[in-house]
């Protein structure tokens, strides 16, 4: 079976190439997550969790549901990680995750996507050409990991260092609190008042006021809210005021 959270759509769209290769099932965790629903998730075949990272992590709200969660059937598990660059201790975590929970991990692989981060003055967006790219390189190496998972091998992503955890693990947290803040986000007055942002949000993060959505912290800054806007109403200070709202809908018409 195939586990995916995704919030502006590479997540889904790597899910859905290595279900259709490996023709398994699909299982958005979305509403999962949302709903703290934990019930075991059974499978015959192998599980493939496939994640975004953030912050050269999977997300924390993502992490905290897996290590709650309860797997049966096949005992083998891989991981696919999406990211705009780096995914930093991902895979070590995941797979300390789950030999705990005395499943065999297979692996990961590490998949560069186009950066759909808009909420910070560090992160440029790629252009389109690049965006086309990464799109159809990675769907490559989605459809050769499903290749590898169908006939029993392990994923070899490059191997995390122990000095990538001791720096990472205590630098997420910190970051997270004093760079991802919720306050800034709000919406513009093309704002319809549709609640498509509180039914995305992951963390149950945004609620409708007066027909208008307000965020709380803690915030996940996954972006699923302000690049799944319809009429584009949200943005996030004065960051995002300039930048295109990355969704890959926008692409697939143009993917080979």
């Amino acid at each position: 079976m195939i586990l995916y959270f995704s919030a502006t759509g590479n997540t889904k769209y790597i899910a859905e190439i290595i279900a259709g290769e490996l023709d398994d099932k699909l299982l958005d965790l979305r509403e999962r997550i949302k709903s703290g629903d934990n019930s075991t998730i059974y499978s015959d075949k192998p599980f493939v969790i496939c994640s975004p990272v953030y912050v050269c992590e999977i997300p924390r709200f993502l992490m905290k549901f897996l290590a709650k969660q309860k797997f049966a059937g096949n005992r083998m598990v891989y991981f696919v990680f999406t990211c705009g660059g780096y995914a930093g201790v991902s895979g070590a975590m995941m797979e300390e995750m789950f030999a705990n929970k005395k499943m065999l991990p297979m692996g990961h692989s590490e998949l560069i996507m186009p950066n759909n981060y808009v909420a910070s003055n560090f992160n440029k967006p790629n252009e389109e050409n690049e965006i086309i790219y990464r799109l159809e390189k990675s769907a490559l190496e989605a459809r050769i990991a499903a290749l590898k998972i169908r006939h029993g091998r392990k994923l070899t992503a490059r191997h995390v260092f122990m000095l990538e955890k001791l720096v990472m693990l205590p630098f997420t947290p910190i970051w997270v609190k004093v760079n991802q803040p919720s306050k800034p986000f709000h919406t513009t007055d093309k704002c319809i008042g549709c609640g498509k942002c509180e039914k995305l949000c992951p963390v149950n993060n945004i609620r409708l006021a007066d027909g208008r959505p307000t965020w709380k912290a803690p915030c996940a800054h996954c972006m699923a809210c302000i690049c799944n806007c319809p009429v584009e109403a949200i943005e996030y200070g004065d960051v995002t005021q300039s930048k295109e709202k990355y969704n890959i809908r926008k692409y697939l018409s143009k993917i080979k």
